[in-house]
């Protein structure tokens, strides 16, 4: 008899969570990149395959690879010319590296769904990405070379020698960074943080064996959340990944995944995700 009532629960839970799976709404994911520096192609199979194994995610790519010859820092991404690019999506992830981008009218076009209100998530390059003017001196709201640092959070100008990350969670706490075991990482690029725009961090990273001992002692924000634009659209950033093994790290796709549930409204304050909406919690 309890063996019965053991299959029938069982069975009862199955349907259960199916049938919530089925009632939840995939977010409809745009990933843009293209550009410098970078191995695209196996970044965009790293986040499709990672998001999807985290989230009920439809992924749609918009990238240019540039061909032998064209200036990588300067992609033509087929974003470009369509302010209206992020129609029907849910959240654009921008993995870009167009550092030499510094037209303002195609920075205009790229923030346009997101001064509507499009939520956004950026990767490492897209932070050194669309920059224009001085923009190594350290600007503040309004100023025209201004416009892209106000949209990820925080102007980043540069990042020293490759090497392994020390994280941690911020001090203030994030629901992003709810559950988040400190970790290092392989060699990666720990990027400064020059202007900051009402940010609230996730996590931070030292590089305690960094060979410049100048290097070791300096913290920053690799990843935090922003709000954006007259709609206050929701954005998470990471400078994170600049190698295909640190994105394909699971603790890295895990924050990614999070930060991304966090932008589109799907993760509490209490850090956790609403029903469905994270498949490995």
């Amino acid at each position: 008899m309890l063996k019965r009532i053991s299959c029938a629960l069982a069975l009862a839970a199955a349907f259960s969570a199916q049938a919530q799976a089925q009632a939840v709404k995939p977010i409809k994911v745009l990933i843009v990149t293209g550009g410098c520096c970078h191995n695209y192609p196996a970044q965009r199979a790293i986040l499709e395959a990672g998001l999807k194994a985290r989230i009920p995610a439809e992924v749609t790519h918009a990238f240019y690879d540039p061909r032998q010859g064209e200036k990588a820092t300067r992609p033509a991404l087929p974003i470009y010319g369509n302010p209206r690019y992020a129609d029907g999506y849910d959240v654009v992830v921008h993995n870009e590296c167009a550092a030499d981008e510094d037209s303002a009218a195609v920075v205009d076009t790229v923030l346009a769904p997101h001064r509507l209100g499009t939520p956004g998530v950026n990767l490492h390059c897209a932070m050194h990405s669309f920059r224009s003017g001085e923009w190594k001196q350290a600007v503040k709201a309004g100023d025209a070379n201004a416009k892209w640092f106000e949209y990820t959070g925080i102007q980043s100008t540069g990042h020293g020698p490759q090497s392994p990350i020390h994280l941690a969670a911020s001090a203030a706490g994030h629901p992003v960074a709810k559950g988040f075991q400190p970790f290092v990482t392989a060699n990666e690029e720990l990027y400064n943080n020059l202007t900051q725009f009402n940010v609230r961090p996730v996590l931070t990273g030292t590089q305690p064996e960094a060979k410049a001992e100048a290097e070791r002692a300096l913290q920053f924000n690799v990843a935090w959340t922003h709000r954006y634009g007259p709609r206050q659209a929701r954005v998470f950033s990471t400078t994170l990944a600049h190698n295909e093994a640190g994105m394909a790290d699971p603790r890295y796709l895990d924050l990614v995944a999070r930060g991304l549930l966090w932008a589109t409204g799907h993760l509490r304050e209490d850090g956790q995700a609403e029903a469905g909406y994270l498949l490995t919690q």
